[in-house]
C-alpha cells in the first residue's frame, strides 16, 4: 500500500475493539542497509508484543494479533521495495501498511485507537506535492516531499497518445511512426497527420489530456497537495484547459521532461511550491498570533482537547515527536494527564489532531519548536 487516501485515513481514526498497535519506522531503499528494515521491524514487533501483554492480552492472543506482521518480515521482495518510511497498523479488525514518502522518527504505540499524528504531514503541511510529467508520447506522475521522490503507479491513465486515441475514429486519430534520436537506443514516436489541421491536433492532444485527468481525479480523489506541470510550453495550456484538479499550481516546468532527470525535475517543482507552503504556515501562524490573549485562542491542553472534540476547533497547531498521555471523559469534560502512560490512556496531541481533522478543521503537525508559542499544542477556536 503505497497511497494513503483521506478515506483511510478517516478508518484508521476511527475507534475500534480491542488494542490498536501503531508502528512507525524509518527504512532504507538500497543494500545492505536494506537488511536493517527488517531487523527494525522483527524488533519493533517484539516490543508490541511485550505492551500487548501488560495490555492484559493472553500470550495466544498476542501471536494471533501479530501473526499477519510477522508474515510481512519474510516477505523478501517487499522489503527490497521501500520508500522513506513505513507506517503499520494492528488490531483485531484490521491489519494495514504504508510505504510513505516520510521519514518516521522510530515510534510503537499501543493503545486502544491508532496513533496517526505523524500521519498528518502527509495531508497538511510538509511540502508534499505531485509532479505531472506530460507528453504526447508518455505521463508520469511523481509523489515528492521537500527531500524525496517517488514515481506513482498510475492505474487508469492513457500511457501515451497513441494509447488514448487507439479506439478513436480512424478519420480523427493521429498517425505515427517511431525513428531512433541521435546518440539514444530509443525509439522516439513521431506525429503527423493524415489529412488533420492543427485544430484536429489540438483535439486528439485535450481528448488525450481529459482522458488523463478523469484518471487522476478517480487516483487521487480527495488529495490536496499542490501538482506541478511539467511539459513543453505549448501542451501545459492545453492540459490546464482539461484540468478538473483545482490544485494545480500556476506555474510549470517547461520543456521536454523525458529526457530531464528525475532529480532534476524534483528540484525545480520544489522551487514552485515552497513558497506556496511557507506562505500557507505564516498565514496559519499570523492568524492565530492575532488572536493570542484573547478567548479564540490557546495552547491550554485541558481546553483544547473538549473543544476538539466538539468540533470548535479551526486550526490546530500540534507538536510531533513528543505525547502527552491521559483521557478525555467527554461525558464529564474531564481531561486527564499523566507524566506516563497508564492502562486506558492515550497521546492526547494525537486525540486532538483527528477531532480537529475529522471535524473540517486544518491541522499542522510541526516540531515544536515552530508551534508559535512553542507550547505541544496551540489551537484557533472557530467560536
Amino acid at each position: 500500500m503505497d497511497l494513503l487516501s483521506k478515506d483511510e485515513l478517516r478508518t484508521l481514526m476511527e475507534k475500534l475493539e480491542g488494542p490498536c498497535v501503531s508502528i512507525f519506522m524509518p527504512t532504507y531503499r538500497t543494500s545492505p542497509e536494506t537488511k536493517q528494515n527488517t531487523i527494525r521491524f522483527k524488533n519493533l514487533l517484539r516490543g508490541a508484543e511485550e505492551r500487548l501483554r501488560a495490555y492484559g492480552l493472553r500470550m495466544v492472543e498476542v501471536k494471533k494479533l501479530l501473526k499477519p506482521a510477522k508474515a510481512l518480515i519474510k516477505d523478501s521482495i517487499f522489503w527490497q521495495y521501500q520508500r522513506d518510511g513505513l507506517a503499520a497498523f494492528i488490531s483485531p479488525e484490521v491489519f494495514r501498511y504504508y510505504r510513505l514518502p516520510l521519514h518516521f522518527e522510530e515510534l510503537l504505540v499501543v493503545t486502544n485507537r491508532f496513533h496517526i499524528k505523524p500521519l498528518l504531514n502527509l495531508f497538511s503541511n510538509d511540502a508534499r506535492f505531485y509532479i505531472l510529467a506530460l507528453s504526447q508520447n508518455r505521463v508520469r506522475l511523481f509523489e515528492c516531499t521537500r527531500r524525496s521522490v517517488n514515481e506513482v503507479n498510475l492505474k487508469g491513465v492513457p500511457r501515451s497518445l497513441g494509447e488514448a486515441l487507439k479506439y478513436a475514429e480512424p478519420e480523427k486519430q493521429l498517425q505515427f511512426h517511431t525513428r531512433t534520436p541521435k546518440g539514444t537506443g530509443v525509439r522516439a514516436a513521431i506525429f503527423h497527420g493524415q489529412g488533420v489541421g492543427i485544430d484536429d491536433n489540438k483535439d486528439n492532444i485535450l481528448r488525450y489530456f481529459r482522458q488523463i485527468d478523469h484518471g487522476l481525479r478517480e487516483l487521487l480523489r480527495e488529495e490536496r497537495a499542490p501538482v506541478v506541470l511539467a511539459g513543453v510550453e505549448y501542451l501545459l495550456p492545453i492540459y490546464r484547459e482539461a484540468n478538473t484538479f483545482f490544485h494545480l499550481m500556476d506555474n510549470g516546468i517547461v520543456g521536454n521532461p523525458e529526457g530531464v532527470r528525475v532529480e532534476e525535475l524534483h528540484e525545480q517543482a520544489w522551487g514552485i511550491v515552497e513558497p506556496y507552503y511557507l506562505k500557507e504556515q505564516q498565514e496559519a501562524a499570523a492568524q492565530y498570533r492575532q488572536w493570542t490573549g484573547s478567548e479564540r485562542a490557546s495552547n491550554d491542553i485541558k481546553l483544547i482537547i473538549p473543544a476538539s472534540y466538539d468540533g470548535q476547533v479551526d486550526l490546530l497547531f500540534v507538536a510531533v515527536g513528543i505525547q502527552q498521555w491521559g483521557t478525555y471523559d467527554p461525558e464529564t469534560l474531564t481531561v486527564h494527564l499523566h507524566p506516563e502512560a497508564e492502562p486506558g490512556d492515550e497521546d492526547l496531541l494525537d486525540f486532538a489532531a483527528i477531532n480537529t481533522f475529522l471535524n473540517g478543521g486544518r491541522v499542522y503537525a510541526v516540531e515544536p519548536e515552530k508551534i508559535p508559542d512553542k507550547a505541544p499544542l496551540g489551537a484557533l477556536f472557530r467560536y
